[in-house]
């Protein structure tokens, strides 16, 4: 049993992640009722029909009535449209908060439009898959898994604390980081690897000197590593702008490494090759 609880949630993308974050509040038995909100009215009666919400609005400003928390589960981009059309009809002692996987250009967006007495804690669970809509929703997403929160010198404590019980109530471990730090880091760990695995798959689906389609070749290996380049379009574009110095760093560096083991197959070099992929597999070997 827990003492945290939740009177009213509101989720704005009734999704993966919103979709999932609610189920898990739901079955640990900690919130009264949930209110969803999003453009698709189809998604929404779904998302009604799976009873991952109570209730649901096509307006968001009156979805967030009456809400004790708020949680932003769209687009990264769209995030400062919406606390511009959100945080006015907040009720006072209210928390915003949200999933997106950048925060420095989030924290950006958001803290200025920020009424007295209403609490913004910036967060990001370190879980996923490559589906979307309600339907891909699921109470267990997050547990055993990270969730990072951001939190800035104006972020209340008591705000603060209530989104770190929420995020262990749903199964997760909570770690408390500087905006800068979780920007790179996930450029490192999650942005390039949908960079690589999109370029991967237009690499090959354009290769033309056949006069099949060769992806239909494609068996395990292939399909595992480019399964992310299935992931949301929209939501990559906006990660991909919104985190752009970071990713971009990290771009110049992968292609370094790809250079150096293009040069060493061109030269023959097998032994330069082979420590390659020994430390390759040493270090991946590392995080199971």
């Amino acid at each position: 049993m827990t003492d945290f609880h939740i009177g009213r949630l509101t989720v704005i993308g009734v999704g993966l992640i919103g979709g999932s974050l609610a189920l898990a509040l739901r079955d640990a038995g900690v919130v009264d009722d949930i209110v969803g909100a999003g453009r698709s009215i189809e998604n929404l009666e779904t998302a009604l029909e799976l009873e991952i919400v109570d209730r649901y609005c096509l307006d968001p400003v009156e979805a967030v009535q009456g809400a004790d928390l708020v949680f932003l589960s769209t687009p990264v981009q769209t995030f400062g449209s919406l606390a511009g059309q959100l945080l006015p009809a907040m009720k006072p002692g209210s928390i915003l908060t949200d999933g997106g996987s950048v925060k420095g250009d989030v924290i950006h967006q958001i803290e200025p439009l920020l009424p007295p007495g209403i609490a913004f804690v910036p967060g990001h669970p370190i879980a996923g898959t490559e589906n979307s809509g309600a339907t891909a929703a699921f109470s267990t997403l997050y547990r055993d898994k990270r969730c990072i929160l951001t939190p800035t010198p104006i972020t209340p404590a008591a705000a603060l604390e209530t989104v770190r019980r929420m995020w262990q109530v749903a199964g997760s471990e909570v770690v408390v980081m500087e905006v800068e730090k979780h920007d790179r880091i996930l450029a490192a760990i999650s942005h390039l690897p949908h960079m690589i695995a999109y370029t991967l798959v237009n690499a090959v689906g354009s290769y033309d000197r056949f006069e099949e389609n060769i992806l239909e070749y494609s068996a395990g290996g292939f399909r595992d590593f480019t399964r992310i380049a299935s992931s949301d379009p929209t939501m990559w574009r906006d990660i991909a702008l919104t985190n752009r110095e970071a990713l971009l760093e990290m771009m110049e560096r992968y292609e370094n490494f790809l250079a150096e083991l293009k040069e060493d197959i061109r030269s023959g070099e097998g032994q330069k090759l082979y420590d390659f992929f020994l430390k390759s597999k040493l270090l991946r070997d590392a995080i199971l």
